[in-house]
């Protein structure tokens, strides 16, 4: 009788499922904690984003930055407000940044801006009034944002 030195069929279809069935498992946690990352980012960014905004107001004669490249205007500001631009981790592509909106026409009738992150849903909006009233959309309740204004 002779003895094998190998697996047999069997022994190696159980070890493959057994490694799908936890192949199976872990996927799904890992996009959650995807999502948690992002989301956590955005958070983070979008109060980097307020403080920078704050910072370049208080530093050129109470006017926020235009919306147009607003993150270009805070890179070159002086005193430097801004290291580099941030993009919202929620945009295909990496290199959309965040939503930034003034209450008025533009900087110089504007008292009040918003911040925001399309969120998870990718569809999230929002904006703020000349009274300072922030309006959210609720079809994507994933929307992250931070204002100077109030809800």
């Amino acid at each position: 009788m002779r003895k094998s030195k190998g697996f047999t069929l069997i022994e190696l279809l159980i070890v493959m499922a057994v490694i799908a069935i936890l192949i199976a498992i872990a996927i799904p946690s890992f996009r959650g904690m995807q999502n948690e990352a992002r989301k956590t980012k955005a958070q983070g960014d979008v109060r980097v984003l307020k403080i920078s905004i704050e910072s370049y107001y208080k530093n050129h004669n109470n006017l926020y930055p235009a919306i147009a490249n607003y993150q270009t205007t805070l890179l070159g500001a002086s005193p430097r407000i801004l290291e580099a631009n941030l993009y919202d981790p929620f945009v295909a592509g990496g290199a959309t940044p965040y939503v930034y909106a003034l209450s008025g026409s533009g900087p110089s009738d504007s008292d009040y801006y918003i911040i925001y992150s399309v969120g998870a849903g990718g569809a999230g909006t929002a904006s703020v009034s000349s009274a300072g009233v922030v309006t959210v959309s609720t079809v994507d309740a994933g929307t992250i944002w931070d204002s100077n204004g109030h809800l």
